[in-house]
């Protein structure tokens, strides 16, 4: 494959692994992306999702591994040979052109005919929505506005795929939820295949058909949103979900998928995110809206008793910090107001007490993609 290839069934990549002297950044990513499927890859700073993006786009070469479009592959190829839309957290606009005339920058280095050109340009700044700013500098319009134009000129070109990094952590929290829902209609309106990188969960929640959660450079699972909300595989992604409730605990026995854990000083049942046997020691998860505040009686699997330190307003609910007699935090969203120094009994269904083995060390590892793109000169 000598040129772009403007259509595919499937991006596969196999093994993808890139180094930076003895650190190994990325670990032998493998995943295969379906025509039209939208991707988030996700984690923490540090996780490696960055440099997946940048091997995939180009700009890092791959220390092992192969890129293929169906059965072409493309991991050889310089940036502007594989066609693919990019995206960056920073607009990356030119700020002398106007937005017209930053949308048809990259379909004049094609060559592509002037009419053309200016019927491609029209088509993409009405689909963002920028029709009374399209004679405007970069430098006269909203954060939002620019991002807009950045998608513009990414989409314009027709990529077989779109590669977008951290797109809208620069805006305001209005502009990142309108931001997200027009990424999305986008998306869908165009049949585009998209690869979206993000620290956000609820980001990626809310766009993605799947996601595929990083760290250390290695994946620790890819799933539907769904899949990852109520079933992560492990500790690292539970608590990366919204899980903050993690606590250590023993396994006192397993009846099928349900174990018996000693923890917080008492006995909970819970569902076994893997296999368990007793004496194993292992981790408790809990997301904060699995608890409640106040005596169901016997359907709680688990029970215990905490000292109310700080409650938040947050709309319809109410986020509580609270302390249990251990010393230890324990988070909890309800839609009534405790009150400071109150002791509560929180309790949580079964179902919603998830147990896995223990983690690992959580700490991470610097990314060194964002140094060494800075060091050749590219811009993240």
């Amino acid at each position: 494959m000598t040129g772009r290839h403007e259509d595919f069934n499937t991006l596969r990549l196999d093994g993808l692994t890139r180094s930076f002297g003895g650190h190994t950044a990325l670990h032998g990513l493998d995943l295969q992306i379906q025509r039209g499927e939208f991707i988030a890859l996700l984690g923490p700073s540090g996780c490696g999702k960055s440099t997946a993006l940048n091997c995939i786009a180009g700009l890092l070469p791959l220390t092992a591994g192969r890129i293929m479009l169906d059965d072409h592959p493309v991991d050889q190829l310089p940036p502007e040979k594989r066609g693919f839309g990019m995206v960056f957290q920073n607009y990356a606009l030119f700020p002398h052109l106007s937005v017209r005339k930053n949308i048809a920058f990259g379909l004049q280095m094609r060559k592509v005919p002037r009419a053309e050109i200016k019927r491609r340009v029209a088509e993409a700044i009405e689909l963002v929505q920028l029709g009374p700013h399209a004679t405007k500098l970069p430098g006269q319009m909203s954060g939002g506005q620019q991002q807009r134009v950045a998608i513009a000129r990414a989409v314009v070109l027709r990529p077989p795929l779109v590669l977008m990094d951290e797109p809208l952590s620069n805006l305001d929290a209005k502009l990142r939820l309108e931001m997200r829902t027009e990424i999305r209609r986008l998306h869908q309106s165009l049949g585009l295949t998209t690869i979206y990188v993000t620290h956000d969960q609820e980001e990626a929640l809310s766009l993605a058909d799947r996601l595929v959660v990083l760290r250390h450079g290695e994946v620790q699972q890819v799933g539907t949103p769904q899949e990852l909300h109520e079933r992560p595989s492990n500790a690292h992604v539970a608590d990366f979900m919204g899980y903050r409730n993690l606590f250590d605990g023993v396994v006192e026995r397993v009846e099928g998928g349900e174990v018996s854990v000693s923890v917080l000083g008492t006995t909970a049942r819970g569902v076994a995110a893997g296999p368990l046997g007793p004496g194993d020691r292992v981790q408790v998860g809990i997301r904060p809206e699995d608890l409640t505040i106040g005596d169901p009686g016997a359907v709680a699997a688990l029970t215990v008793d905490a000292t109310v330190d700080v409650v938040e307003y947050q709309g319809r609910e109410f986020a509580v910090e609270a302390h249990l007699r251990s010393g230890e935090a324990v988070h909890v969203r309800t839609g009534a107001r405790p009150a400071t120094g109150e002791v509560v009994r929180l309790t949580a269904e079964a179902r919603r007490v998830l147990v896995f083995p223990p983690a690992a060390d959580t700490s991470e590892p610097p990314d060194r993609s964002a140094e060494t793109l800075a060091a050749a000169g590219v811009s993240t």
